[in-house]
């Protein structure tokens, strides 16, 4: 009887260490699988034909954000564009319209950043002709009428002026454009309309 007790007790003792290994074995899968799963960048959902506007306080249209695609990311709460199109309006001031084929906006609406093939159109207005503005990548600021890049820009503004420079910060507000680095400009007098 000694010697059937002294072989199953070691036996007992290796089978409640392999359900003991099993089991820790499981618990530290499944909490890796719940902590890998939490930190994946996957949209939770998605938007096709994306449209948001954005008004004053007295209801005038400010700002139109739309898009072909939007998807929005939970693990960091930002949200992505595809062919993103924004139309910024202002009283008694020139629309701006911008567009690329991607752009990015942060979490809290105030910093939109469009990327690749970026064009910005500012309409004609007095005896100011339109202005169009190529670069790379551009940040938008739209609460602060504001946008800036330290990408090259060339700046065409009608009739036939041209600029090429490396960085820009364009305030609506302020009515200013700074440009940052390596700056050439052609400019060619407006023909007077005598």
């Amino acid at each position: 009887m000694l010697n059937r007790t002294a072989i199953a007790f070691p036996l007992v003792l290796a089978g409640l260490m392999a359900l003991l290994t099993f089991w820790i074995y499981q618990t530290v899968e499944e909490q890796g699988n719940e902590h890998a799963n939490h930190n994946r960048h996957d949209p939770d959902y998605i938007m096709e034909n994306f449209v948001t506007t954005q008004t004053d306080v007295t209801g005038k249209l400010r700002y139109i954000l739309a898009a072909n695609k939007m998807m929005h990311y939970p693990d960091d709460d930002t949200t992505a564009l595809e062919q993103p199109k924004f139309t910024q309006f202002a009283t008694d001031k020139p629309y701006t319209k911008i567009k690329g084929k991607s752009a990015n906006v942060s979490p809290d609406g105030e910093e939109i950043e469009i990327i690749d093939d970026v064009v910005v159109v500012r309409e004609a207005f007095g005896e100011k002709g339109e202005m169009t503005v190529l670069t790379d990548k551009l940040t938008v600021f739209p609460n602060e009428e504001l946008a800036k890049t330290d990408q090259p820009v060339v700046i065409k503004q009608a009739p036939k002026t041209v600029i090429h420079a490396t960085g820009m910060i364009y305030d609506k507000k302020k009515k200013t454009m700074h440009l940052l680095n390596r700056v050439k400009a052609h400019y060619e007098r407006p023909k007077s309309r005598n």
